[in-house]
């Protein structure tokens, strides 16, 4: 069969082009993410409270579909769901082009969150079915960076832009990118799970068919990690303003990426030959160390020390759990598994966004950190006593 997967070639084609097509979906969504704000404040001439709704509309719809997304694709299928789901993604990333007002931007937000939500669901099983089974954690830790590299990629490009051009514009351009990993697509050859019995009987709905129970440890400690992330995602840049680093915030993000790339291959491998046990809690106390030299930064070589530690730690344990997640999991039950991980994750940057913004407030971005940081070293127990086990022979 075409999609076959040799046992040790993990750079095949179609693992390269479920890269592109991941990478290109994120560089847009991390750059939407960054201009968006602009635009709504110097064009639209409304709130930065208007600018945060917009953000929360597109999270709030996505968090909320996302349980439904394992569902979906097990009952249309990967392929269809896939094309669907990216050929609406795109048809929204060029209708920003015409959001002349907040209240059609909303709407497109609200709309476009569904669509992601599903796309990079189906995303994962997808690109699992390219990696060979000796190389889980180093394929998936690929995968993973992808989304690192949308991270970094995305804000410079849409700032970078932004400078040079109008909001329509540089949408087009972004959208263009989308379009381009939506013909990857097309040139993936992806297998059809196989059927399962049909039931005599119709079923009521249950909680099976959007939670899959042996992900759910896992993707509860991706919740706690991904809320302690928050902290940065949210205000490292309001942070290093506070400190007076502003001009740096865009770098600690590079570091971050060059860090987190550069452990990248090694965790991979160690996973794949040792175990899961031997990434995370080096992965997990790195980035608690991170935060730590966060809570305490004044100086632009203490906020990319930090940026180095939380590199190597959050970069190393986000794509390592996700793994876990899948590996855990029946294999026709791994769109489940994928969207139960990334509903919790979800769920994890939202109730830190909101929750450390007020503890941020009240009590400081020192106490904040620290407080992050004690929270992702006791999430350590929790892994210790529900997840860990040896690895099989």
């Amino acid at each position: 069969m075409s999609s076959a997967v040799n046992a040790e070639n993990l750079w095949n084609k179609s693992f390269i082009l479920c890269l592109a097509n991941n990478l290109f979906l994120f560089i847009f969504y991390f750059a939407q993410t960054t201009i968006l704000p602009i635009y709504i404040l110097k064009d639209l001439h409304d709130s930065l409270a208007q600018a945060g709704l917009a953000m929360t509309l597109f999270m709030a719809s996505s968090i909320a579909v996302r349980p439904f997304s394992g569902l979906i694709i097990e009952k249309i299928g990967r392929k269809k769901a896939l094309y669907i789901s990216e050929t609406l993604f795109c048809l929204f990333s060029f209708a920003y082009i015409f959001a002349d007002n907040l209240n059609v931007l909303l709407a497109i937000r609200l709309l476009h969150g569904i669509w992601f939500s599903i796309l990079t669901t189906v995303a994962v099983p997808i690109a699992n079915d390219f990696i060979p089974a000796n190389r889980k954690g180093e394929g998936m830790g690929y995968f993973v960076m992808s989304i690192n590299l949308g991270i970094v990629l995305g804000p410079l490009i849409g700032l970078t832009l932004i400078q040079q051009l109008s909001y329509p514009s540089v949408t087009a351009i972004l959208a263009a990118l989308i379009c381009l990993g939506f013909i990857f697509c097309f040139l993936i050859p992806i297998q059809a799970m196989p059927k399962m019995q049909a039931e005599p009987i119709k079923r009521k709905l249950s909680i099976h068919d959007f939670v899959e129970k042996k992900a759910l440890p896992v993707s509860i400690m991706a919740m706690i990690i991904s809320f302690s992330y928050a902290s940065i995602m949210s205000f490292i840049s309001t942070f290093a303003e506070s400190k007076n680093l502003l001009a740096y915030a865009s770098l600690f993000f590079v570091i971050f990426a060059i860090s987190m790339m550069s452990l990248r291959p090694i965790t991979g491998k160690i996973y794949d030959r040792k175990g899961a046990n031997y990434v995370v809690y080096p992965a997990i106390a790195l980035f608690a160390i991170g935060l730590m030299v966060l809570s305490q930064v004044n100086t632009v070589t203490g906020l990319m020390l930090a940026a180095v530690f939380v590199g190597m730690g959050f970069g190393s344990a986000q794509p390592c759990l996700q793994t876990i997640s899948i590996q855990h999991s029946p294999k026709d039950r791994i769109g489940h598994a994928t969207s139960t991980f990334f509903t919790f994750y979800d769920i994890g940057i939202a109730i830190g966004s909101i929750l450390l913004g007020m503890i941020i407030a009240d009590q400081g971005y020192s106490f904040t950190y620290l407080l992050c940081a004690a929270i992702t070293a006791l999430s350590l127990v929790f892994y210790k006593f529900f997840i860990d086990q040896p690895k099989s022979a």
